[in-house]
C-alpha cells in the first residue's frame, strides 16, 4: 500500500501556507508510484493584496515545468481568480489564448507560467485541489473496461471523464461533471490520472492517498488470479553473464543512438524491469503505447523492444527500423512549423537484459527509465483488469510536439559545449585532475574522476554533483599500472554513463637523481606509471571509442621535459618523451576512426600538486641549488612573460583540444609553461 507520508511526519507547517502547499506537493511526488517525474499538480485558493493594496480572492498553482517532489515555493504562481472564474461561461479557448490570457491573470509577472491544468483547479469550488497520475488510477483508466472497474470499486463517488487533451474543455467537463453528481469525491480522466479536493490541504493529499489505496488493493486482488504479463517465456540471464553482455553492447548501442547527436546510456535490470522484458506479452504491450501523456515527451510513443539472438548486427538493424519508423510517424503527422526531434529511441527493452535508457544527459536518461518505470507497473496493472489501451497515434503525435509540454523543454539551460561527452580524467583528485573536472563540468561534461586516491576523488566528484546535478560525476579507484583496474574502471563507467568521449592521461609522479644514482627501479617506476600506465589507459578508451563510432577525443598531460631534457631527472624525462611520441602514434592510427590525440605541455605546476608535496620539490630545488620555497619564485623567473603556471591554466588548454575548436587537431602538442626559451618546440 501506499504510505500516508503525512501521518508519518513530524513537521509542522502553518495551514492555508505556500509553506504548507510546498509541503503537501513534496509529499506528494516523493513517492513516484504517486505522481509521475514533472507531472501532476497542485493548488490552493486563499486572498492577497494586489498592487494597489487590495485584498483579492487568489488561488497559489504549481508553475509550468517543475516536479512536485523537489518544487520551492517560488515555484508556484499567484493568480487572481476574479480574472479566472468568468472564463466558464465560454465554450472553448484555444492553448494560446488560455495561456495569455492567464498571464494577464497573474498577482505578480515574476512568478513562472502557471500549469497547463490550471483552469481545472480555478473552476473547482473547493479551497484545496490534488490532481496525480498514480500508477493502480492510471491502470484503471487504461483499461478497456475501466469506468465499469472504477464503479465496482468507487461505486458513485467518482466522475468518469472521457479522453481529452488537457486545456480549457477539460477543465470544463471535470467541472461539469463534478456540478453534476452531488456524490463526487474524485475525478478520473480517462487515460491520465486523478483529480481530487478537500477544504484543508490535509484532507485533500489524504483523499488522494486513500483513493490510490483503494484502487490498489482491488488491482493486487486481480493480479493474484493469473501470472503478469502472461507469465515469463524464459529463465534470463544469470547476473555475471548479464553484466558482461551489457558491458560488451552499451557502447555500440551508444554510438548508434549518437549519429543525430550524442546521448548518455543508463542502464536497469531491476525486479520489475526483468519481470516485464522476460514475459510472454511484453513485446506486445509495450507497442501499445504510452501509459500517461506525461511519459511521450521523455519516452516516446513506444520503446523499442530487440529479441535479441548474441549478433550485434541484430541491435544495428533493430535502432535503423526503429529510426526510420519514427521519421515517418513524423511525415505522418507533423505540421510544417514542427521540428523532429531525435529520432531514436529513449527506452530500450531486451529480454534478458533489462532496459536502456537513453537522453542528452544522465538526469535525462533517469527521467526516461523512471516513467518507464512507471509505464510498466500501469501495464502490469490493466492487463490483470482486462487489456491495456493508449492514445491514437495522432493523438500521441499531438502531445508529444505539443507546444505547451514543449514549453517546459525550453525552461533547461541552453546546452554547453561538452554536453552529451564523458570525460574519463586519470589523476583526477590531483590539482590538474580535479580543476579539469571542474572546468569540463562547468561546460556540460560528465566527468569520471580516476585516481589511486578514492577519498580526494569521490570529494571531487561530489562537490562536482552538488553543484551541477547528481550523476555529473563518478569517482574510480585505478592503479595505472594495473591492467585489470583499467579494464574494470571502463566497464564501470560504460556501466553508468554508456562510453567515453574525453581522455585526460594524467595521472603522474616525478623523481629526481644524478644520472649515475638512477637506480632500476626508479627508473621502472617512471616508465610502469607514465609510460605503461599512460599506454594502458589509452589502449582501453581507444577501443570503447572504437566501438562506440562517433570519435573521440585524447590529451596527455606531458611535461616541459617532454622536449627538453631536464637535468637530474633521466627517468622523468624520457619517459614524459614517450609519452608525446604515443599520443602521436595513437593520433596517426585514430584518424581513420575520428579519434584526435594530443599533448599539452605544463612546467612547474606547483599548487594543489601532489608531486610538489612530496620529496621533487627538495629535489628540484637542489638541482637548481636553491630553497624549496624559493622554487616558484625561480620558475616564473625562467619563463619569458614571467609567469606561475596554475591547475586552471592547464585545464583551459586541455578543453581546448576536447572541444569543437579543435577538432580539426591531432598529433599536436601545445606548451603551457610562461616560455621556458630552452624548451619551446622546433
Amino acid at each position: 500500500m501506499i504510505e500516508n507520508l503525512w501521518a508519518s511526519s513530524n513537521k509542522s507547517v502553518e495551514p492555508d501556507t505556500i509553506e504548507e502547499l510546498t509541503f503537501r506537493s513534496n509529499l506528494i511526488g516523493a513517492d513516484r508510484r504517486v505522481c509521475n517525474w514533472g507531472g501532476g499538480n497542485t493548488s490552493f485558493k486563499t486572498t492577497a493584496l494586489d498592487f494597489k493594496g487590495e485584498e483579492v480572492d487568489i488561488m497559489w498553482v504549481k508553475g509550468s515545468g517543475s516536479d512536485l517532489a523537489t518544487m520551492k515555493e517560488a515555484n508556484f504562481t499567484a493568480l487572481q481568480l476574479e480574472h479566472i472564474l468568468p472564463l466558464q461561461e465560454r465554450e472553448d479557448m484555444p492553448d494560446e489564448d488560455m495561456v495569455e490570457y492567464l498571464a494577464h491573470c497573474m498577482l505578480n509577472k515574476s512568478h513562472p507560467r502557471a500549469s497547463i491544468e490550471t483552469l481545472l483547479h480555478a473552476f473547482l469550488p473547493f479551497k484545496h485541489v490534488d490532481h496525480t497520475h498514480p500508477d493502480s488510477i492510471i491502470s484503471i483508466c487504461c483499461a478497456p473496461n475501466g469506468k465499469e472497474i472504477a464503479t465496482e470499486i468507487f461505486g458513485n463517488r467518482f466522475v468518469w471523464v472521457p479522453y481529452i487533451r488537457p486545456g480549457f474543455l477539460l477543465s470544463k467537463m471535470i467541472t461539469d461533471g463534478v456540478k453534476n453528481n452531488p456524490n463526487a469525491e474524485l475525478v478520473l480522466m480517462e487515460k491520465h490520472g486523478l483529480v481530487v479536493w478537500g477544504e484543508t490541504a490535509r484532507e485533500s493529499y489524504d483523499k488522494t492517498i486513500q483513493v490510490i489505496n483503494e484502487a490498489k488493493a482491488y488491482i493486487d486482488n486481480e493480479l493474484t488470479k493469473k501470472p503478469a504479463f502472461g507469465g515469463q517465456s524464459n529463465e534470463g540471464i544469470s547476473p555475471a553473464k548479464r553484466e558482461r553482455l551489457v558491458t560488451e553492447i552499451l557502447p555500440y548501442i551508444r554510438g548508434l543512438v549518437s549519429k543525430e547527436e550524442g546521448q548518455i546510456i543508463t542502464y536497469d535490470d531491476t525486479e520489475d524491469v526483468l519481470e516485464f522484458v522476460n514475459s510472454e506479452r511484453a513485446i506486445e504491450l509495450a507497442q501499445v503505447g504510452a501509459a500517461c501523456p506525461d511519459h511521450l515527451v521523455h519516452t516516446k510513443r513506444v520503446p523499442l523492444f530487440i529479441n535479441w539472438d548474441g549478433n550485434l548486427e541484430t541491435i544495428k538493424t533493430s535502432i535503423e527500423n526503429y529510426q526510420a519508423a519514427y521519421k515517418k510517424y513524423f511525415k505522418e503527422h507533423a505540421s510544417p512549423e514542427d521540428k523532429m526531434f531525435n529520432t531514436s529511441p529513449r527506452v530500450i527493452l531486451i529480454p534478458g537484459i533489462g532496459m536502456i535508457n537513453t537522453g542528452k544527459d544522465k538526469a535525462s536518461a533517469l527521467i526516461s527509465g523512471d516513467l518507464y518505470h512507471r509505464a510498466i507497473a500501469v501495464m502490469k496493472g490493466s492487463d490483470a483488469l482486462g487489456g491495456f489501451t493508449s492514445l491514437s497515434e495522432a493523438e500521441s503525435f499531438a502531445i508529444e510536439y505539443w507546444p505547451l509540454e514543449l514549453y517546459k523543454l525550453s525552461l533547461a539551460p541552453k546546452e554547453a559545449e561538452f554536453s552529451r561527452k564523458v570525460a574519463f580524467i586519470t589523476g583526477g583528485a590531483g590539482g590538474i585532475g580535479s580543476e579539469t573536472c571542474r572546468l569540463l563540468a562547468s561546460q556540460g561534461a560528465h566527468v569520471v574522476l580516476a585516481d589511486l586516491n578514492l577519498e580526494g576523488a569521490e570529494k571531487v566528484a561530489s562537490e562536482i554533483n552538488a553543484t551541477y546535478g547528481k550523476g555529473r560525476a563518478i569517482a574510480v579507484q585505478m592503479d595505472v599500472t594495473s591492467e585489470e583496474q583499467i579494464i574494470g574502471a571502463f566497464q564501470q563507467v560504460t556501466r553508468t554513463y554508456g562510453g567515453v568521449d574525453i581522455l585526460v592521461n594524467n595521472a603522474g609522479l616525478a623523481t629526481s637523481s644524478p644520472f649515475e644514482e638512477t637506480t632500476l627501479k626508479e627508473w621502472n617506476l617512471n616508465m610502469n606509471v607514465l609510460g605503461t600506465g599512460y599506454f594502458l589507459v589509452s589502449r582501453e578508451a581507444f577501443k570503447l571509442m572504437k566501438i562506440q563510432g562517433t570519435g573521440g577525443s585524447m590529451i596527455f598531460i606531458g611535461s616541459k621535459n617532454s622536449i627538453y631534457a631536464g637535468k637530474n631527472a633521466s627517468a622523468y624525462s624520457a619517459v614524459k618523451a614517450l609519452e608525446v611520441q604515443l599520443a602521436r602514434c595513437i593520433a596517426t592510427e585514430g584518424g581513420d576512426f575520428g579519434i584526435r590525440a594530443n599533448s599539452v605541455l605544463p612546467d612547474a605546476v606547483l599548487q594543489g600538486s601532489a608531486i610538489w608535496g612530496s620529496k621533487w620539490r627538495e629535489e628540484r630545488a637542489t638541482a637548481y641549488g636553491i630553497e624549496p620555497d624559493e622554487l616558484e619564485e625561480h620558475y616564473r623567473q625562467r619563463t619569458v612573460l614571467k609567469e606561475n603556471i596554475y591547475p586552471r591554466d592547464i585545464a583551459e588548454a586541455i578543453a581546448f583540444f576536447a572541444s569543437s575548436k579543435a577538432t580539426k587537431t591531432t598529433g599536436c602538442m601545445l606548451t603551457v609553461d610562461g616560455g621556458v626559451a630552452a624548451a619551446f618546440t622546433r
